[in-house]
């Protein structure tokens, strides 16, 4: 079980982190449903002017004919063009990179970004593609079978879980 984790304090962390990286006015798009609420509370701290963007990644996942579709599937949402923008993607947990990996997919299907900042709010080990964030807001390590999920949107609270057999 990882230690206790204080998301506002987080939260509050990573806004000051991104700070530096606003004065080359990016969006901000989060990933459902985890990502998207921490983009949400960071976007409002951080005051950005462009529209938060918000993308489902469940038909651009490469283990979408193991674990099939989310039977709660979102819409993607970037309401802004983000040809040559700096992009800030935020995602809850990074742990084996494919989410991020279908994500930067979506992306770019709508468009060629000029960078992409990667900012998570938990870190985990177990990678399986060469993916890192820029900005981490806790790394944690957990056994193999043990997943850990942000739950929300409010308030929001982690949760570890054993997973499998």
């Amino acid at each position: 079980m990882p230690p206790s984790i204080d998301i506002d304090a987080t939260l509050a962390y990573l806004a000051d982190e991104l700070r530096p990286h606003l004065k080359r006015n990016p969006i901000m798009i989060g990933v459902h449903s985890g990502g998207a609420w921490i983009a949400t509370r960071l976007h409002r701290a951080l005051a950005l002017p462009d529209p938060l963007g918000t993308l489902d990644i469940s038909f651009y996942r490469d283990d979408f004919t193991r674990v099939g579709v989310n039977p709660t599937v979102k819409t993607s949402n970037l309401p802004v063009n983000i040809e040559d923008r700096h992009v800030i993607l935020v995602d809850d947990v990074l742990h084996t990179g494919r989410t991020v990996r279908a994500a930067l997919n979506e992306i770019f299907d709508y468009g060629r970004p000029a960078s992409v900042l990667l900012a998570v709010l938990i870190c985990r080990d177990g990678r399986e593609l060469p993916i890192q964030a820029d900005l981490v807001g806790h790394s944690i390590q957990l056994n193999p079978n043990e997943h850990i999920k942000l739950l929300g949107p409010e308030p929001l609270a982690l949760k570890v879980q054993e997973v499998g057999g």
